[in-house]
């Protein structure tokens, strides 16, 4: 069977909202979610709607109304007939550039001839595990430890081979560290500095906040009107949840004035040990906050898109998965991304554009170096330090923001939007221009 040309036609996110007190906190996420998918779908109005094959929305935390069957309730409150399929995915932070992954195969295969990958998240409540519980059965399985300890180092030339050696002290930390203390690991495993990390996340700011002034974001998110959230004198929600009305138009957690002398100024995130011994680097502020959001993405074959006169973004040419060690979570950008990199016949040096997904600043660098990218086509309108983390809509959020800047530029023939993966994973997507 010949696998078919998948194009992604167009595609658009909301704002990210803070976690903590954001804006979006007293705003259902499916609502937003549903708003976003609604606004793409009416800007691509030739596409018949019972002409969508299926959605796909990835979720990670299925909190609150994001519990159960949400790609069912935003497909309804969208407007899709009921006869569009549907279906929820959970690959962790990778949940919505899974669903792309998904919706492009299915494609690919000639199983429908246009789909949506969607991806929307709420953190603005609290995280599920995040305070110690007292029922053992809550928390994570004992035997992990024993299942994921050092193991046979692969062959140098294999996919999955890292050209540092790890101390062999992470190798035999806990096997299902935080996430923060995957970040610590990183930093020691490659003995990055805390100046080197802060410099890399105050450049995040810079970017991101420079691309919203450009209008760089213009065409990729899509304002809100939402009502602000109204807190007591203890910072609790109030029962009405809901104050004023407001346009919200631009990712919370930008700070446009942030300098190296403020991030040093930072104390190390609690909770976080050093195994070696070391100094322990990992701050709030050379990490990704957390955040509500959501991101849609219309995938159409290629040959049904030019019959219906559409100008798409960009090509898929090519997808993986790989798996990593647990404790240094961070680093499964790697293998994916040199997967993909293999299957589209072409190496870093091509990539004109790339979109890491900065859940840490230190495996975000080590992504970089590992990789062989080179630093100025990487996250050019700020990275995910800035612009926010909503843990199921980031993967969408990354292939949406490649998309539109290889469109924007117009001399990028491929672009990579690749992140890392909580429990020992990474995701990558290689786009080419058309």
């Amino acid at each position: 069977m010949e696998l078919r040309n998948v194009v992604v036609v167009d595609a658009l996110r909301s704002p990210f909202g803070r976690g903590a007190k954001g804006a979006l906190v007293a705003t259902r996420m499916d609502d937003v979610a549903a708003t976003v998918t609604k606004a793409l779908l009416e800007r691509n109005a030739r596409l018949d709607p019972y002409e969508i094959e299926d959605v796909v929305c990835g979720v990670t935390l299925s909190m609150g109304e994001l519990r159960g069957l949400t790609s069912n309730t935003v497909s309804k409150l969208a407007g899709l007939p009921p006869e569009v399929a549907n279906a929820t995915v959970d690959r962790q932070c990778g949940s919505s550039m899974q669903a792309v992954h998904m919706i492009a195969r299915e494609i690919m295969t000639g199983a429908g001839e246009a789909g949506l990958a969607l991806g929307v998240e709420r953190m603005g409540r609290g995280i599920p595990g995040a305070s110690e519980d007292a029922n053992p059965i809550s928390r994570p399985h004992p035997k992990l430890t024993a299942l994921t300890g050092p193991q046979k180092r692969p062959d140098p030339n294999h996919e999955q081979y890292y050209s540092v050696e790890f101390p062999g002290y992470l190798l035999d930390s806990p096997a299902n560290p935080s996430m923060p203390q995957t970040s610590q690991n990183v930093a020691e495993a490659w003995n990055l500095g805390r100046e080197e990390m802060d410099r890399f996340a105050v450049e995040s700011h810079l970017k991101a906040a420079e691309a919203y002034r450009a209008g760089r974001y213009r065409d990729q998110v899509l304002p809100l009107n939402i009502r602000m959230p109204v807190f007591d004198a203890e910072g609790r929600l109030e029962a009405s949840m809901q104050g004023e009305a407001r346009s919200f138009e631009q990712d919370e957690c930008i700070r446009a004035t942030t300098t190296l002398e403020a991030l040093a100024g930072l104390q190390p995130i609690k909770g976080i040990v050093s195994y070696g011994e070391r100094e322990i680097r990992i701050t709030a502020g050379n990490s990704c906050p957390t955040n509500d959001g959501a991101a849609a993405i219309l995938l159409m074959s290629e040959s049904r898109a030019k019959e219906l006169g559409m100008k798409p973004l960009a090509r898929i040419k090519s997808m993986a998965v790989a798996g990593t060690k647990p404790q240094l979570m961070g680093v499964g950008t790697i293998p994916a991304s040199r997967k993909a990199l293999r299957r589209a016949g072409i190496s870093a040096k091509d990539i004109g554009l790339a979109e890491i997904n900065e859940a840490f600043a230190s495996q975000s660098i080590v992504t970089i170096r590992e990789l062989g990218l080179n630093p100025g086509v990487v996250n050019v309108n700020g990275g995910a330090i800035a612009i926010g983390h909503p843990l199921g809509a980031s993967g969408a959020r990354l292939i949406t923001g490649l998309a539109h800047e290889m469109r924007r530029q117009g001399n990028v023939r491929y672009g990579l939007a690749t992140m890392c993966i909580g429990a020992g994973m990474g995701i990558a997507t290689v786009l080419e221009a058309l």
